[in-house]
């Protein structure tokens, strides 16, 4: 990989070219033109061609890209061939719901535990996770090399709670809290906000059907 800084655009692109390459395997194609794979993914040859250039290009003029190898190789640029510890910190509905998602130790994601205030869900299972209460975080986060947490709790505490997962040496945030986090620069924050998700579809939606009364 090149050592130049890679546009964020390209990298919210890659794991769309992973998911992507993943179907074609599952399907049994061996070999993609740029052509056959922009029709699939609504992205142009050409940016296919950019994008992946950034990182060696990959691909045989007349013959396209190996699909496994491309496959392999996008999964080496994201670091899916490591694993990476993570925690979920609040085990409401949405830490539920992530944490019954098999398909992240699929990815080398593996959660190494669950978070919450309730003490009534002291104990409690989720595929073989119990869920653990605030006062053990600090020491279970140093003990079991932590590298991400995901926060899916309210946005008055996301604050407090992510200034002491990043004093005990997580490195990542997965933020699911309505709100932004000023962490030190070298901490990793991917914010999800599901709101503003919504609030896309509402404004297409709303153009869709303004163009479809002329």
């Amino acid at each position: 990989m090149q050592s130049r800084e890679i546009s964020q655009a390209v990298i919210r692109r890659l794991p769309r070219y992973y998911r992507y390459l993943g179907e074609l395997l599952e399907n049994g194609v061996e070999r993609i033109s740029s052509n056959d794979l922009s029709k699939r993914m609504k992205v142009t040859a050409s940016q296919i061609r950019q994008d992946l250039n950034n990182f060696g290009g990959f691909g045989q003029q007349g013959y396209g890209y190996n699909v496994k190898y491309l496959y392999t190789e996008i999964g080496k640029i994201l670091g899916l061939e490591e694993n990476h510890n993570m925690i979920i910190i609040g085990a409401g509905n949405l830490g539920q719901a992530l944490a019954n998602y098999a398909a992240f130790e699929k990815r080398g994601f593996i959660l190494k535990g669950i978070f919450d205030v309730n003490p009534v869900l002291k104990g409690v299972s989720i595929r073989g996770v119990n869920i653990r209460m605030m006062d053990e975080l600090s020491e279970f986060v140093k003990n079991n090399d932590v590298e991400i947490a995901a926060l899916t709790i309210p946005k008055d505490k996301a604050i407090e709670v992510a200034n002491v997962l990043v004093d005990n040496g997580v490195r990542a945030i997965w933020n699911f809290a309505h709100t932004d986090l000023n962490l030190p620069e070298n901490i990793i924050v991917e914010n999800v906000h599901l709101s503003e998700s919504l609030m896309r579809l509402s404004y297409n939606i709303c153009r869709y059907n303004e163009e479809h009364k002329r």
